[in-house]
């Protein structure tokens, strides 16, 4: 039943999914509670507390939300509104004969970003997903995030093994990091000029295979025209201490998502504590990154 629901909503024209998705957006953020309380918290952290900023990304969300049935199966349609300026970035990469780790912040269209390398770029890609809390989206999301070129594994240790094995065969694999880790998995590190418990998996992965670490994004485009997909590589070589690796990695996601804050999903608890973790330390000096700079204005006010 929620295979052909997901499947009739991917029908419909991506401009009246994005259209939908903020009227939605707008409509939850209007009810006080916990949801616009923690939005409009992280937004001001970052540095944008207008009461505009988190209604317009509130919006983003249910935009969000919407196009993910036409991404997940609607393949071929939602791939030919998807363009990239920078792959030569992805495509260097390559040419270096190594694996290639790909960090995928909850910006934009994050869903497209994999596919578009794996079935646009032909760069097979094996991305890692936590399972949904609820079950009965297991088997959906098992359909619409296995398909050509792209190979979807538990965030567990089977997926952690088969990443390694993909990376030591010099492919692509992704994950999306700005997730609070469990016990023992991260570290505490600078984002947006407040410490979040960040996970320690990328770093380990990139020191233990020697792969090359690229940040992808994808941008919703406005009018429904689709999304461009931005790359970035984190510069060589890496620090061997987790906890700078850690901050290296958020401050390499900070400046992407200030290319488009309002596109970023806000509303995410991104600074529990989670059980077990140890105390939160002191910030470090004065972070470069704490505000948004002139430049992240214009993607800040561009129009829907």
């Amino acid at each position: 039943m929620l295979l052909a629901l997901f499947r009739a909503v991917a029908l419909l024209p991506l401009p009246v999914l994005h259209m939908v998705g903020r009227v939605l957006g707008r409509l939850v953020y209007a009810f006080p509670g916990r949801y616009r309380q923690r939005l409009q918290a992280n937004a001001a952290q970052a540095g944008y507390p207008d009461p505009a900023f988190a209604r317009r990304a509130a919006a983003e969300t249910g935009a969000m939300m919407m196009e993910m049935p036409k991404v997940w199966f609607r393949g071929a349609e939602s791939l030919a509104k998807t363009v990239s300026d920078d792959f030569h970035v992805v495509e260097a990469a390559l040419a270096e004969n190594r694996g290639i780790l790909f960090l995928t912040p909850h910006l934009g269209c994050f869903e497209i970003t994999a596919r578009y390398v794996a079935v646009a770029r032909h760069v097979p890609v094996t991305v890692m997903f936590r399972p949904p809390r609820m079950a009965a989206f297991a088997p959906l999301l098992d359909t619409a995030r296995n398909t050509s070129g792209l190979k979807a594994v538990p965030a567990n240790m089977q997926g952690v093994r088969e990443f390694v094995r993909a990376l030591r065969r010099g492919t692509a694999v992704g994950l999306l990091p700005d997730q609070a880790p469990g016990e023992g998995d991260g570290v505490w590190a600078p984002f947006f000029g407040r410490m979040a418990y960040t996970m320690t998996l990328p770093g380990k992965l990139a020191t233990q295979t020697q792969v090359a670490v690229i940040v992808v994004a994808g941008e919703r485009l406005p009018k429904g025209r689709g999304w461009r997909v931005h790359f970035s590589r984190v510069p060589d070589p890496l620090p061997q201490d987790p906890q700078a690796q850690a901050a290296l990695f958020n401050a390499a996601m900070e400046k992407v998502i200030r290319h488009v804050p309002h596109q970023y999903l806000w509303s995410y608890n991104r600074y529990k504590t989670p059980r077990g973790a140890p105390p939160i330390p002191p910030m470090p000096g004065p972070q470069a990154s704490d505000k948004p700079s002139s430049s992240a204005s214009p993607g800040a006010a561009s129009h829907e």
